[in-house]
């Protein structure tokens, strides 16, 4: 199928100058955009355009702010400042920025803004939007256990958040089950098919697994990274059995639950805006992976890195008018070096948190962006954000997501600027050579000036 991307005249993004993109005709309610990624997904391009193409872009060349028409004072002077400070050593000379005034619908200050750069994990804020576009923030994971022929199986559902106690609930009615029908011994098998075997997306380091990023299966607990998550989760819920008395026989192995398999118990994940929010703060690159998978299936494509990507690029483009000019993603993490996104992209993602109509079913985004200086998220001072001169005035008051490979940083988000009201900024750079704790400081001061407490 081809795809519809929403593109940009590389030449119309100047400050002051009105941008935001047309509205999808469709409501915001949760029913109202899932049926509209039905359509944009099933229906031929000529069909599917449910919103039109962006008004703004970078400017071309330097991408320098080329004048402040039309801005506010405050506003004039964060493009002034932000113009000097994106030339900061620290950053290098390849950064894309923008800022946008969501209240006003206007563009403030732009650098490159159309240049796609590794995003790193900011590309999890396309996987959030996509996701709960696509299933809705309710949207629960079941893992399942079900008998057959002397057999229990363990069947995974893409619950990442999986528990060894939910385990032990489980394999509590299995027990009671088997007890009632006699039986004091039984065989444990695992059923992980939901998705094909795991590889390695384009762009991905081999040294990845297990540590930075488990191979990605259906069915994993406590967040265990081992090689094979589903055979260890297998494993607890036969100890789990034993514990209860039942003998575990032939150990653990992997098998696909036969349709006339009687269903014994199953669990449900806490809703997907919960898991949403747990990975923005903590930007957890293996609930993301999965999630992604899951979004595939839900809009009827394969669970494959490829069927993910795809369905992400549709809703952002084709429900939200997005623009992906330039944009190109490999996984749900923003871990692939191949990712690009530019910061133009990023922000166009994040204003939508800014429209009441996306409220309800993008709200656990929003409430999900680490705040600068929140212990216990990416932005919290364990990680040395927001903790020195230019940018400890900033603290409690931006909202934004980080993102660090080598070689990349970006900080995306929202905060309420001196006049009150939302800029939505994006900042990526890419190969500085400065060390990453003084470009992550360099970057700070980038957001607390659009805070406008970095004057």
């Amino acid at each position: 199928m081809t795809e519809m991307t929403a593109t940009t005249a590389a030449d119309t993004f100047l400050p002051g100058g009105r941008r935001r993109h047309r509205k999808p005709r469709q409501n915001g309610t949760g029913t109202g955009l899932r049926r509209a990624v039905v359509l944009a997904v099933a229906m031929p391009v000529a069909s599917a355009a449910l919103a039109g193409p962006s008004a703004f872009a970078a400017q071309k060349g330097a991408g320098a702010t080329a004048g402040t028409h039309g801005l506010d004072a405050g506003d004039q002077q964060m493009a002034k400042s932000l113009k000097t400070r994106v030339l900061d050593q620290r950053l290098g000379s390849n950064v894309s920025g923008v800022v946008l005034n969501a209240d006003s619908d206007t563009a403030v200050w732009g650098h490159h803004a159309a240049t796609a750069l590794m995003p790193a994990s900011n590309a999890k804020l396309a996987t959030s939007t996509a996701a709960l576009t696509v299933l809705g923030p309710q949207h629960r994971f079941t893992t399942k256990v079900v008998y057959g022929h002397g057999t229990l199986t363990l069947v995974g559902g893409g619950d990442r958040t999986l528990t060894t106690a939910d385990l032990a609930e489980l394999a509590k009615a299995a027990v009671a089950g088997l007890r009632a029908a006699g039986r004091t011994s039984v065989k444990v098998t695992i059923d992980d098919s939901l998705f094909p075997q795991p590889s390695l997306a384009k762009g991905w380091d081999d040294g990845y697994y297990p540590d930075t990023v488990a191979p990605v299966r259906a069915l994993v607990v406590d967040g265990h990274g081992v090689q094979d998550t589903s055979i260890d989760a297998g494993k607890v819920f036969a100890g789990q059995l034993a514990a209860g008395g039942v003998t575990v026989t032939d150990g653990v192995t992997r098998a696909t639950a036969r349709p006339t398999d009687v269903l014994v118990a199953r669990h449900k994940s806490a809703p997907l805006s919960d898991i949403v929010r747990t990975m923005l703060k903590h930007s957890d690159n293996n609930i993301a992976e999965t999630v992604l998978r899951m979004t595939a299936l839900g809009a009827g494509r394969p669970a494959t890195f490829e069927g993910g990507t795809q369905v992400v690029r549709q809703v952002l483009s084709r429900v939200y008018g997005v623009s992906l000019k330039n944009v190109e993603l490999y996984d749900g993490s923003g871990l692939s070096r191949a990712d690009r996104i530019p910061a133009a992209a990023l922000a166009q993602i994040l204003e939508l948190l800014t429209q009441p109509r996306y409220a309800h079913t993008l709200g656990s985004v929003l409430d999900g962006l680490p705040v600068s200086g929140e212990a216990g998220s990416t932005l919290g001072p364990e990680y040395g954000r927001f903790d020195d001169a230019n940018s400890k005035c900033a603290v409690g008051k931006v909202y934004a997501k980080t993102g660090t490979l080598t070689g990349a940083i970006a900080l995306s988000g929202l905060t309420r600027g001196k006049d009150g009201k939302w800029k939505v900024f994006s900042f990526v750079e890419n190969g500085a050579t400065a060390g990453p704790d003084a470009v992550k400081d360099a970057v700070d001061g980038l957001a607390a000036t659009v805070n406008g407490c970095h004057a």
